[in-house]
């Protein structure tokens, strides 16, 4: 199922790190939750550099949230990261499958369930490096099914100047003076805090021929309100039930 009925509208899904709200966020066993929910059109995640020139999927620019041990991610080999264990939602060490993913585990899972890869780059990217990703999914032969987010747009501009027509979003925590006009001129859609979405930004970003996106729903009257203001996706840790 491509999309979701709400009361009021019709909204694709986005599970928000995978299916964080059932297991650990950001592992594979979220992705494969996300994956067997018919619900979900896409599966949004985040990827750092590790101080190797790997990939590697977490939020957070160190280790101790997910997995008690403090490593700052990019200033950590692969190998390094790899081995820790991550705790469960519960926040205790126990099972052996819970580490950090690598970025092609993450695309693997996505294309096995034929779900959209959303791809947070994290923190400031090297343009080589955001070629190299782009590189190593094209390669797997999933560039179709991608949507690149940031919050840095140097990360989106540098990535326009060789893939002009992949699906991309500037991640907002707040609408400002000067927004829109960044929008059309580097043709990318609007990722931004739900509480901040209001009728006239979606319609203002639909005037100009781009898409809406809005993090982070888990409750449906949010969701409803947010299908009533027209927006093409909603990103949510839990939300898969109209």
């Amino acid at each position: 199922m491509d999309t979701i009925k709400f009361n009021s509208g019709t909204v694709r899904l986005i599970a928000h790190r995978g299916l964080s709200g059932l297991e650990k966020e950001n592992t594979c066993s979220a992705f494969v939750a996300a994956g067997n929910r018919s619900t979900f059109y896409g599966i949004e995640t985040d990827v750092h550099r590790t101080a190797d020139g790997r990939f590697i999927i977490i939020h957070d620019d160190n280790t101790g949230r997910v997995g008690l041990d403090a490593l700052t991610v990019e200033e950590s080999t692969f190998d390094t990261l790899r081995k820790l264990q991550l705790t469960d939602v519960d926040g205790k060490r126990g099972r052996i499958d819970l580490h950090l993913p690598e970025l092609m585990e993450y695309i693997g899972i996505c294309q096995k369930y034929e779900k959209y890869c959303v791809l947070e780059l994290k923190n400031r990217f090297r343009a080589s490096d955001i070629y190299k990703i782009m590189s190593m999914i094209e390669k797997a032969g999933y560039l179709d099914h991608m949507i690149i987010i940031s919050f840095h747009l140097g990360n989106l501009v540098a990535l326009r100047r060789r893939y002009p027509e992949t699906p991309a979003q500037y991640l907002l925590s707040e609408w400002g003076d000067g927004d829109l006009e960044t929008l059309k001129k580097y043709s990318l859609g609007l990722d931004i805090n739900y509480k901040s979405v209001t009728r006239a930004i979606v319609d203002s970003v639909h005037e100009a021929g781009l898409e809406v996106n809005c993090w982070t729903v888990n409750e449906k009257a949010d969701g409803e309100a947010l299908a009533a203001m027209g927006v093409d996706y909603i990103t949510t840790n839990i939300l898969d039930k109209a």
